[in-house]
């Protein structure tokens, strides 16, 4: 692989078009990345994809992105419960492959993959990616080098209150623990070491949700406590769910909502309207 590598790209919703689309196209700009082929269930997108640089077909047969002997690397971003099959094809076809978080939706699905990616000829590479980060590795030196001490607990916190779109994410194989606390855990993993033992307590707070207009039950626990030991008694926390940060409407704006994750104050004539509350930091004096 001396020149630009060929991408195949599994899956072509928000994820493709907004994040990786983003970075294929620095990737293209610096001749590292050529031509890619995309793939996606969904006919509707054939237009929307083909419009992005690069793309130079569309299919809705994943088996054309495999089969294709000039793809190098197969990016997997469909669905969660798709990755781990979708993974084990593209390692088979003997592609090079970066399969979406998680990597598969059981522990037999993913331990799979590991003993395939062992003797594949192409390398396995599963998100998060956070551990490649400069950052994350000068962290690490540190914590290594005994720079901040003995770590003895460590804490992780990542939610929201959840997509509006998508029905798989509420199903079997979705759920706010392989979308989101998947990041704490890697990177408390990749800081502290393997866990020795995990304890958890699940529940499911919202047992409908309207997605995509339609009213539908939620199958998998939305809220998420977990405890990780690291043995020699160093311990951390992992708390998750689609349960952390709802939207509010602002008052005075019918259909107006502030997004998760967002703080800010309103001055309107008379009071001041909290649109959404996060942290203190994020909030401004007037």
């Amino acid at each position: 692989m001396g020149g630009p590598l060929k991408l195949g790209l599994v899956g072509c919703g928000r994820v493709m078009r907004g994040p990786y689309m983003s970075l294929i196209r620095q990737l293209r700009s610096r001749g590292q990345v050529g031509d890619l082929v995309a793939c996606d269930v969904n006919p509707d997108l054939r237009d929307v994809v083909l419009r992005e640089p690069g793309v130079q077909r569309f299919t809705t047969d994943h088996t054309e992105v495999l089969d294709d002997p000039e793809v190098d690397v197969v990016l997997v971003l469909t669905s969660m419960p798709e990755h781990g099959r979708l993974a084990k094809a593209a390692l088979l076809a003997g592609k090079h492959v970066l399969v979406e978080k998680p990597m598969a939706t059981t522990l037999e699905e993913a331990a799979e993959l590991v003993e395939l990616s062992k003797t594949s000829a192409g390398h396995l590479v599963c998100a998060p990616f956070v551990i490649l980060s400069p950052t994350f590795q000068a962290m690490w030196r540190h914590i290594r080098d005994g720079d901040i001490g003995r770590p003895a607990l460590a804490r992780g916190r990542y939610g929201w209150d959840g997509p509006d779109w998508g029905p798989w994410f509420y199903r079997a194989g979705g759920g706010p623990l392989f979308d989101l606390g998947v990041y704490n855990i890697t990177a408390l993993a990749g800081l502290l070491g393997p866990v020795r033992r995990v304890s958890a307590f699940t529940g499911r707070l919202r047992p409908q949700r309207v997605v995509d207009g339609e009213l539908i039950d939620v199958e998998t626990p939305d809220n998420y406590q977990i405890t990780l030991d690291f043995g020699d008694a160093v311990l951390a926390t992992v708390t998750t769910g689609s349960t952390t940060a709802p939207r509010f409407t602002e008052p005075g704006r019918p259909g107006a909502q502030c997004p998760a994750g967002a703080a800010r104050l309103r001055r309107r004539p008379g009071p001041y309207a909290l649109a959404a509350y996060v942290s203190p930091s994020r909030l401004r004096r007037p």
